[in-house]
């Protein structure tokens, strides 16, 4: 049912991007525009919102259905135009409405939205999930005069159905290929969102993360990532891993934009633009992989650490404790949680889907071969097993993991040595679909102690993007973003891929 929603859709696109008066060369640079330089033509009249919809519909055609058929995108709204053609009357009648009147996003698809399109979650289980409403942060993106062009792929179950799965794969949509080189992945589980956003099929998109599903892919595919601090975007709406972890959160190119992104996503007044930080003064704690781990990303790295040092900023090696502890609690944690929110998701879910427990999705992922084909369902086969969220180990474990991630791990980290906050590497490059392996990464103590992370390009390694990751206390994302803007300004950003079918895995250059 929904891979024909998706074809149906796949060929609106087409028969849009064929429509009348589309062949018109587009505003040069469009594909590669900020959110900021997309507003300042709209503002001056250069440009319209039906005109960058049609734009960004004729690349999903060409890129996303046909060759390289990149499957970063589900589904396109169908009333993407329209509602863009009643933003341009409105701003003709009244003014924008808010800071992204007319600006076309993709929203991730475990995220919630009016209208025709399903909430998959990559799932078969969950083609008949037509909520008909709008989560809080889409709604607040619409009331903000955002366009919703459409639905990301993402890895299934936001990578959370087995521990062999296949970044940026589900059943729904199949593989996201990563646009800087096809054949490797793109990471996942905010695949599609960040996939997107790099190949210039939307303005900006909107991601989740629980552990590293926002930084991992934005870093791989080249572009800005902000895992908020956990709280301050609601998340009634998403599809649910754990209410301890899960944040939605903005996939853009560049940190003004992301700043745009999150104060809408908040409520809150969006600032013109995210001031760069003045780095004079201002002390970073350097995080490093072990020696050898990561030997490509080494270089890159240095060369961040040298253009923040040339900016005024003060560098102090520091270490992490052990994440083994941490990560051997999140694990629990998870688990128990998944089982208790996903089973009160489906309860309420709408009549059209017809599996109304994690119990019923094991059985339905048992009898559909389409979703078992790559990997299995020990994740949520050991969720079944936990018992509850009233259970004295879940709630030992959750404590501990808080615990050693923030007060005894990064708030301890930043305290002892007068930081203003911490860079890492975000991962290592990309790497070829079924040859490589996670190449680890400063995710999980954010992540578990509910802190802020922001990830932006700072170099590449043979064609493959790496991210540089600001990670600070509870409450620090402006500051972060602040910081990130900063070091845009140092040196090249986002730099467009060219889709090559293949790149050579080796050192930086």
């Amino acid at each position: 049912m929904t891979r024909l929603l998706v074809m149906i859709l796949g060929v609106l696109a087409v028969a849009v991007a064929a429509a009348p008066g589309l062949a018109r060369a587009a505003p040069e640079g469009l594909e590669r525009a900020s959110i900021a330089q997309l507003r300042a033509r709209m503002a001056s009249g250069r440009l319209t919102s039906e005109a960058l919809v049609r734009f960004y519909l004729r690349r999903i055609a060409r890129l996303d259905r046909a060759a390289p058929a990149l499957h970063a995108v589900i589904a396109v709204n169908p009333d993407a135009i329209a509602e863009a053609r009643a933003l341009d009357a409105e701003r003709r009648r009244s003014g924008p409405r808010g800071p992204l009147h007319g600006i076309p996003i993709l929203i991730k698809d475990n995220i919630e939205t009016a209208g025709s399109l399903p909430t998959t979650a990559g799932s078969l289980a969950m083609t008949g999930n037509i909520p008909g409403r709008d989560a809080p942060i889409v709604a607040r993106l619409r009331a903000a005069g955002a366009v919703i062009l459409g639905k990301a792929n993402l890895s299934e179950w936001a990578n959370f159905r087995s521990t062999a799965s296949v970044s940026g794969w589900s059943a729904v949509g199949g593989l996201v290929k990563n646009p800087y080189a096809l054949d490797h992945t793109a990471c996942g589980s905010s695949a599609g969102s960040a996939a997107a956003v790099a190949a210039g099929l939307a303005a900006a998109a909107v991601g989740t993360e629980t552990d590293g599903s926002i930084v991992c892919p934005a870093s791989m595919n080249g572009v800005v990532g902000l895992k908020p601090t956990l709280g301050r975007l609601p998340t009634t709406g998403i599809v649910p891993i754990a209410h301890s972890q899960d944040a939605p959160g903005p996939i853009t190119r560049t940190a003004g934009d992301a700043a745009v992104m999150l104060a809408v996503m908040e409520g809150s007044p969006a600032p013109a633009a995210a001031a760069p930080a003045d780095l004079r003064g201002r002390r970073f704690g350097v995080l490093r992989f072990a020696p050898g781990r990561r030997p490509e990303t080494e270089p890159i790295y240095d060369a961040a650490l040298a253009r923040l040092t040339a900016a005024g900023a003060v560098l102090v090696e520091v270490k992490l404790p052990d994440g083994g502890a941490v990560s051997r609690a999140e694990a629990l944690v998870l688990a128990s949680e998944f089982k208790a929110e996903i089973n009160a998701y489906l309860a309420q879910a709408p009549a059209g889907v017809k599996t109304r427990s994690l119990a019923d999705l094991i059985a339905f992922n048992a009898a559909t071969p389409a979703e078992t084909v790559l990997f299995g369902q020990e994740i949520f086969l050991g969720a079944e097993r936990t018992k509850g969220l009233t259970d004295p180990v879940y709630l030992g474990a959750l404590a501990e993991s808080k615990r050693l991630a923030g007060p005894e791990g990064i708030d301890k980290l930043l305290a002892d040595n007068h930081l203003d906050a911490l860079v890492a590497p975000t991962a290592g490059p990309t790497w070829k679909v079924g040859q490589g392996k996670y190449p680890g990464s400063f995710s999980t103590f954010p992540a578990v102690a509910g802190y802020p992370h922001l990830t932006l390009p700072m170099g590449q390694a043979q064609g493959r993007p790496v991210g540089l990751s600001f990670i600070g206390a509870a409450g620090s994302d402006a500051a972060l973003l602040g910081f990130g803007a900063a070091f845009e300004a140092t040196g090249p950003g986002f730099v467009m891929p060219t889709f090559p079918a293949t790149v050579e895995d080796g050192p930086a250059r």
